[in-house]
């Protein structure tokens, strides 16, 4: 499961050069001269599609085509990339729209039938940090207390599903400070959110947009990453701070991908995608579509290949680090 070293510095080296030969070359032999098919692994209406229509709406101007989405939800996302490396033809006209933490720690938790280093990541969208938080009426109103009372008992802690960012997170702190948690999935953000606020669970774990849209009804004690939207995460620490750690952060981090064929027998096309997706970045517009997406303004920060490929690197040694909680064994 490891990222193959040679092979990700072959790869940035291959796109360093196209790079460096065509440095304003927004076209290649006539690329794209169709349009660009997009796998989202999951159901449309929700997070991922959201933002993928807020930048397709704005990166297609740039890349002078449309985006194609298809919608294949399925086994925490696990059926839109086995279809994707399946199905897809690795000529840079289809790409994936993933959400890099999450997804990513399903291959920890159990392979998938092709090789993980067979697509890599080269945009970062968004960047969301997880969190921990309580509902309002939650007799639990700090961390001191949670701790507390998880040495008298295995606290309930709901998330959305089990190979999550935020799952890690709070498995990393049970065991910085030598208390058990007892993780129940709730399926998805609105019923974790839910699960706090009616005391079903003694506290969630989630991503932290949607504890934001919660409003009054949530209180966050703490982040497991940069804090980076103060007061509307309760001016929540990060979890490094306030307990010593050197956790990477915790993210839920929407990307695109591709197959690595791609750019290994394309570079030019893939240059095409690269320098638009960041050309996409420069423009106000892109702000002005992803708050109109309901998107925090702070969380729209752009990542490139290898950047991406570090934080799939730091998910997939999380997930087998805490593999044994995650499924049970």
């Amino acid at each position: 499961m490891k990222i193959n070293r040679r092979r990700f510095l072959q790869t940035s080296a291959a796109v360093g050069s196209v790079a460096l030969a065509t440095p304003n070359v927004l076209q290649a032999a006539g690329y794209p001269d169709g349009n660009i098919e997009v796998y989202i692994p999951t159901r449309e209406g929700g997070g991922a599609d959201r933002n993928f229509r807020a930048f397709s709406s704005v990166w297609k101007t740039k890349l002078g085509t449309e985006f194609e989405p298809g919608f294949y939800p399925g086994a925490s996302g696990r059926v839109g990339y086995e279809l994707y490396m399946g199905k897809a033809k690795p000529d840079a006209y289809s790409l994936i729209f993933g959400n890099m933490g999450p997804e990513v720690l399903n291959w920890a938790v159990q392979e998938p039938t092709f090789d993980v280093n067979d697509y890599v990541y080269f945009g970062q969208v968004d960047k969301d940090p997880c969190c921990l938080f309580v509902g309002a009426q939650s007799s639990l109103k700090t961390m001191d207390d949670i701790i507390s009372e998880g040495k008298k008992r295995k606290l309930n802690v709901g998330t959305s599903r089990m190979a999550h960012p935020a799952s890690i997170g709070l498995l990393a702190l049970g065991e910085k400070v030598g208390v058990e948690f007892n993780l129940i999935p709730l399926s998805g953000g609105k019923n974790t959110v839910a699960g706090a606020v009616t005391g079903e669970v003694d506290f969630s774990v989630l991503t932290s947009g949607s504890v934001i849209a919660a409003g009054d009804a949530v209180k966050t004690l703490l982040v497991f990453g940069n804090n980076v939207v103060g007061e509307a995460l309760d001016n929540a620490p990060n979890i490094n701070d306030a307990y010593d750690m050197d956790l990477p952060e915790m993210l839920s981090a929407r990307a695109f991908g591709i197959h690595k064929k791609a750019i290994d027998d394309y570079p030019d096309r893939f240059e095409v995608l690269n320098s638009t997706f960041k050309a996409t970045f420069e423009d106000p517009a892109l702000m002005e579509a992803y708050i109109a997406s309901k998107g925090q303004p702070a969380y729209l920060q752009y990542a490139g290949l290898e950047e991406c490929e570090a934080f799939k690197q730091a998910m997939l040694e999380m997930g087998a680090r805490f593999k044994p909680l995650l499924t049970g064994a």
